[in-house]
């Protein structure tokens, strides 16, 4: 089961949304990659946004640098959650990619998460959440990932005792 799409503007996004996959995979959440450029493939992203519920998936993660605007519109084509990772760039460090998914206008919804690798990981997090809603399995992992941060938190403050 595929219950998470990942989606990126191109294949240089990978670097930051392999830590998605990572997690995902950590979680053992079903999920999807695709590259689908807003900006080259316009036609197969609309189609992509509007078959993604039919084709099974509950949530889409969208990674995308510089101008951004995968994430905005996937979520104006679907019904599903969209999690928009904004990429680090280089010509403005990230924040060019973290106003273009966060300032979305009223009715067209994007859950902006952190720039680059931390903002890579939550979205993972954030959709196996919402993905939990209907799986207890997903919930369940999610307790032991929790559990896992934390006692690699209490580990690592060993040394100083």
């Amino acid at each position: 089961m595929k219950d998470v799409a990942i989606i990126m503007g191109s294949i240089s996004d990978l670097s930051t949304m392999q830590n998605t996959i990572d997690t995902l995979e950590e979680l053992k959440v079903g999920y999807e990659v695709h590259v689908i450029s807003a900006h080259r493939m316009p036609q197969e992203m609309i189609n992509f946004g509007k078959t993604a519920a039919y084709k099974g998936n509950k949530v889409i993660i969208a990674g995308a640098g510089g101008a951004a605007h995968l994430p905005g519109m996937l979520a104006a084509t679907t019904d599903l959650p969209v999690i928009g990772v904004p990429v680090q760039s280089k010509a403005l460090n990230g924040m060019d990619s973290l106003l273009s998914i966060v300032q979305m206008p009223g009715g067209v919804p994007v859950a902006t998460m952190a720039i680059g690798k931390a903002g890579a990981i939550n979205a993972a997090l954030m959709a196996t959440r919402i993905c939990a809603l209907s799986n207890s399995t997903y919930l369940e992992t999610l307790s032991e990932y929790q559990h896992k941060m934390h006692d690699k938190s209490v580990e690592s403050g060993k040394q100083f005792e």
